[in-house]
């Protein structure tokens, strides 16, 4: 894939250097020296990852990565000269996916890049998947049944004999991934794959929170799960017979 790749950074030099790695790797490459010339690029082009210098002039790289996060996931790595810890956190929790203090070696911010958009490649594809699969549940009108419930993927409805039990989406989604998987352990990040673009904040803790939630709503003895079964370092398990 020809992934399209902006710098933003107002020394002329580095951003020299750093176009010339990246050029070479066989990135399409854009440039900027400020927040407004990067904003006019990202109106016009599908870019896909952002070199983001702290320093700019005018809006700064936290301030830039705010913006940026508040209407798109493309990846953001952060350079910058700064080495107080607190640049750093405030730029992750701004939304960065990296962060990189300068001087920069130009050949480790291009592996940094490529693993970056690897694992962002790999969770698209998943999310992709995962879609198809709602997709056709929802088509071929399933209903699973387990233990005492009947679960209609098509209706989203959960029941246990006559008494309905309201799922929230998330919930919904977490139960579509464990019916499809029965008898499978499931680790907290691929359940995240499921899911994660439905809930806002996704992280491992997400998985705990929703796999505790179905638990209250579905299990005779929540200290006993005899569904949700925890797996120690590996994820979940689904465990009732599926049919």
């Amino acid at each position: 894939m020809n992934y399209q790749i902006l710098i933003v950074e107002d020394d002329p030099i580095l951003r020299m250097k750093i176009k010339g790695h990246f050029a070479q790797a066989g990135y399409a490459i854009f440039e900027a020296d400020n927040g407004a010339v990067m904003k006019e690029i990202l109106s016009n082009e599908k870019i896909d990852l952002i070199l983001l210098d702290i320093n700019l002039p005018g809006e700064d790289g936290i301030q830039l990565t705010r913006e940026v996060r508040n209407t798109s996931d493309i990846a953001i790595i952060m350079v910058t000269g700064r080495i107080d810890p607190i640049d750093r956190i405030l730029g992750l929790e701004m939304g960065a996916d990296d962060y990189v203090t300068k001087p920069v070696e130009p050949r480790e911010l291009l592996v940094r890049a490529k693993n970056l958009l690897w694992r962002i490649q790999l969770t698209r594809d998943a999310l992709q998947q995962a879609e198809a699969a709602w997709s056709q549940l929802e088509k071929d009108d399933s209903r699973f049944c387990f233990k005492d419930f009947e679960f209609d993927v098509a209706q989203r409805q959960l029941s246990k004999g006559s008494e309905a039990i309201k799922l929230t989406k998330a919930e919904y989604e977490l139960l579509v991934a464990f019916i499809t998987h029965p008898s499978r352990v499931l680790s907290r990040g691929r359940l995240l794959n499921l899911i994660s673009h439905r809930v806002d904040a996704p992280s491992d803790r997400t998985i705990d929170v929703l796999v505790r939630r179905l638990r209250n709503k579905m299990e005779d003895n929540i200290k006993n799960p005899k569904i949700f079964i925890t797996v120690h370092g590996e994820g979940y398990l689904f465990a009732p017979e599926v049919v």
